[in-house]
């Protein structure tokens, strides 16, 4: 970070605008100045990115860099607070940075729309003294860390599902990343994401604050951060509960960064119906080609295994349906000398349904890729989404 002797003045405006921080002891003149030189990039501007970006700008961070390549959509508006409805439609980089400069004029905001990937993290991160992740997969999760360690660079983490958040600082002064606590991704759609779980929309607000604070703590070399410490948030229960963190010795070194989407088990471009059904024992078409076989006459028996409650806000006729989870129990239901056409709300569900038949002798199974959310907006429009 910048030197004490080179940083910035702060001008009249601002000495007003941040004077209830230039009167703290742990903060001052020279803290508020740091502040104004530091430099913060964050990955994401959804949930977790909104809260902390919005308090970033007005704490006073004089350098902000956003990586994201969305647009802002209806289901984002739940808990996205830095997007609002007159922003629907329109790129999220362009919304964050609007609604920042309507925080503070003072910041200067970097806008990256592109994905974050192996050829660019390093170029996008290297110029920041400090990196939040706010990202919701774990692709980028790893590629972050990893970006984080060849780069000496702290690491602000957080992560949200359902009622439960979690928060740490990776990378800080000598502490564990990552991959001393996720050594390995789990399997691919064993952990549901926010659009198939859910989230309760107050939660990235408190676990993304949380990140904004560490931020501050680390700019400003204040404070005990979270280094070395995971904080878990239970909002249903209104608790918070820390374990140590300790680097592990066995982890591997990080030298250079990797296809984390194979690392993380992630299928990497289109297979023919012929090759997907011969590798996993079931079909994969899109909506198109399945209303297309409609068209034509193909009348499979159609298995909805999303939960009832997803059920009740938009359908699209099955002949059963049962929780993916408990298709092994229920196959009295699924008859075995008909096709059989499996969807959920976006496919990663049903896909393990169409496994889990095709391995108890089911021939003709086919998953519906993208789901009922794809059907909706390419199909039939009339229909919610959620």
């Amino acid at each position: 970070m910048t030197d004490v002797t080179d940083l910035p003045e702060l001008n009249k405006d601002e000495i007003a605008r941040y004077s209830r921080h230039l009167i703290l002891p742990n903060i001052g003149m020279e803290g508020q100045r740091k502040l104004k030189a530091a430099s913060v990039l964050c990955v994401g501007t959804g949930g977790l990115g909104s809260p902390l970006l919005m308090y970033l700008a007005a704490a006073g961070v004089g350098r902000i860099g956003i990586v994201d390549f969305d647009v802002v959509d209806h289901s984002n508006l739940q808990r996205q607070v830095i997007h609002g409805t007159s922003t629907l439609g329109k790129s999220k980089l362009v919304s964050a940075k609007a609604r920042i400069h309507d925080i503070n004029p003072h910041v200067q905001v970097d806008c990256y729309e592109t994905f974050l990937t192996s050829d660019n993290a390093l170029e996008i991160c290297a110029p920041y003294d400090v990196i939040v992740d706010g990202t919701d997969n774990f692709p980028t999760r790893y590629l972050v860390n990893d970006a984080c360690v060849i780069l000496g660079k702290p690491n602000v983490y957080g992560s949200i599902f359902r009622f439960e958040g979690q928060a740490t600082v990776f990378n800080y002064q000598g502490g564990p990343h990552y991959r001393d606590l996720y050594p390995e991704p789990p399997p691919p759609g064993l952990v549901p994401s926010c659009a198939e779980g859910g989230v309760l929309g107050i939660l990235p607000g408190v676990i993304g604050c949380i990140q904004a604070t560490e931020t501050l703590k680390v700019l400003l070399g204040v404070g005990e951060t979270l280094a070395g410490r995971l904080l878990l948030y239970d909002a249903l229960n209104m608790t918070f509960r820390t374990f140590k963190l300790r680097k592990n010795p066995d982890t591997p070194p990080v030298t250079e960064l990797i296809d984390y989407e194979q690392f993380c088990g992630i299928p990497v471009g289109v297979e023919s119906v012929g090759e997907s059904a011969a590798k996993e024992g079931f079909a994969r078409l899109d909506v198109k080609a399945i209303k297309a076989k409609q068209d034509g006459g193909w009348a499979p028996f159609v298995l909805d295994v999303r939960k009832p409650h997803e059920w009740d806000i938009v359908n699209i006729g099955a002949d059963v349906r049962i929780a993916h989870e408990d298709v092994g129990a229920h196959l009295d239901q699924i008859p075995t000398d008909r096709p059989i056409l499996v969807h959920c709300k976006m496919g990663g569900r049903s896909a393990k349904a169409a496994a889990v038949l095709a391995e108890n002798g089911y021939t003709d199974v086919t998953n519906m890729e993208g789901g009922i959310t794809a059907w909706a907006t390419e199909i039939d429009t009339s229909l919610p989404t959620y």
